[in-house]
């Protein structure tokens, strides 16, 4: 325990140290610009070979058109699940110096999922929000949670959808063999990985051949071995533990291929607020069985997979029923190549990182005119 504590007192202690040291480079560096330049609130954005997951990703698309410079800014472009230690501090300089904020704005802190505490944690977010000039909500549930937690905010605002670049994301020549279920994302929540392997446990019985593939990190316990160990103490509980392999965590690289190493994606998280790997999955042709909660349903649509209902809940999880999600899968089976070929056309005509882009070039100009 007191190792643990130990390790955990030098983790903060370097990131604040790493915060600081940002933001005293930008502040000793700015200087007025004359072009549009835009500084994320990280001196390193992660190569797209290198491990990432949530709201950095953004950042990663956006730094290959919009260059990452911490030096001579007029545009902050900072999004809300991926912040820099103590963003208060960057953001009330940089209004001082009229430097512009574009905020974009993924979930909030809630009774349901986060615990108690949750008013602490969305107080910053609040005081950010509002202090922007422009705000990206990355899908209409975004924007409902942050209006009922964070307070309704009056200025310029957009819905945009995390993209995905449908020219990299492709289905595959060849589908591979058999039938492969894919859930992937970070597993913050046990109760993912829990549905899955019953929904997985109850296909079987339709689809023996089929296999289960779990990509991305386990991290509902401190240590990931740990869940890792947890996880496949479930697997030979519900004895199909030969048929479910670990992959681990991946980076946006490795994502295209484990993509087009599946026929379908199953998304047992409730109330996602608006799940990246979703798009990408269809850009591959992957349908998706899902619970259709959160911001995934306006992702999927009608035609593109299957949405086990669930309520509007802030204050309890309503996972979907893993008998639900497996009649689902079979049904999906039966007709897969219309749901494959409605899931790559959706993927294509709403979610390509081309008009994305082409979105934030015409936000950043007006904010800067």
């Amino acid at each position: 325990m007191v190792q643990y504590l130990l390790s955990f007192i030098h983790r903060l202690y370097v990131r604040f140290l790493t915060s600081i040291t940002e933001f005293i480079r930008w502040r000793i560096g700015y200087r007025v610009p004359s072009t549009c330049r835009i500084f994320y609130g990280h001196d390193d954005i992660p190569l797209q070979q290198e491990e990432a997951s949530g709201g950095i990703i953004k950042c990663q698309d956006l730094q290959a058109h919009f260059s990452n410079s911490a030096s001579d800014a007029n545009l902050i472009y900072l999004v809300s699940s991926a912040l820099p230690q103590f963003p208060q501090y960057m953001i009330r300089f940089a209004k001082k110096r009229g430097v512009k904020l574009v905020w974009n704005q993924n979930g909030v802190a809630y009774p349901a999922w986060h615990g108690p505490g949750w008013e602490k944690t969305n107080k910053p977010l609040a005081s950010s929000l509002h202090k922007a000039d422009f705000v990206i909500y990355q899908s209409q549930f975004c924007r409902l949670g942050s209006d009922r937690f964070l307070g309704t905010y009056q200025g310029s605002s957009t819905v945009l959808y995390n993209p995905v670049d449908t020219s990299v994301f492709r289905p595959p020549e060849l589908k591979p063999s058999g039938w492969k279920v894919l859930l992937a994302g970070t597993h913050n929540e046990r109760y993912r990985i829990r549905i899955a392997l019953e929904t997985f446990r109850q296909l079987l019985f339709h689809h023996p051949e089929a296999e289960l593939i779990i990509a991305g990190p386990l991290r509902w316990k401190k240590d990931s071995a740990e869940a890792r160990a947890d996880a496949e103490s479930l697997c030979r509980l519900l004895s199909i533990d030969g048929k479910v392999r670990f992959t681990g965590p991946y980076s946006q690289k490795d994502a295209v291929s484990m993509f087009q190493a599946a026929h379908i994606l199953l998304h047992t998280q409730y109330n996602d607020a608006c799940p990246r790997l979703v798009v990408e999955a269809m850009s591959c042709g992957l349908p998706v069985v899902y619970s259709a909660s959160g911001g995934t349903p306006e992702l999927v649509g009608q035609e593109a997979g299957v949405g086990i209902p669930a309520p509007l809940d802030w204050e309890k999880v309503h996972p979907p029923s893993p008998d639900a999600l497996a009649c689902a899968v079979v049904e999906v089976h039966k007709n897969y190549n219309d749901y494959a070929d409605a899931a790559r056309r959706r993927a294509v005509e709403n979610f390509d990182l081309a008009p994305w882009l082409d979105r934030h070039h015409h936000i950043f100009k007006e904010i800067l005119s």
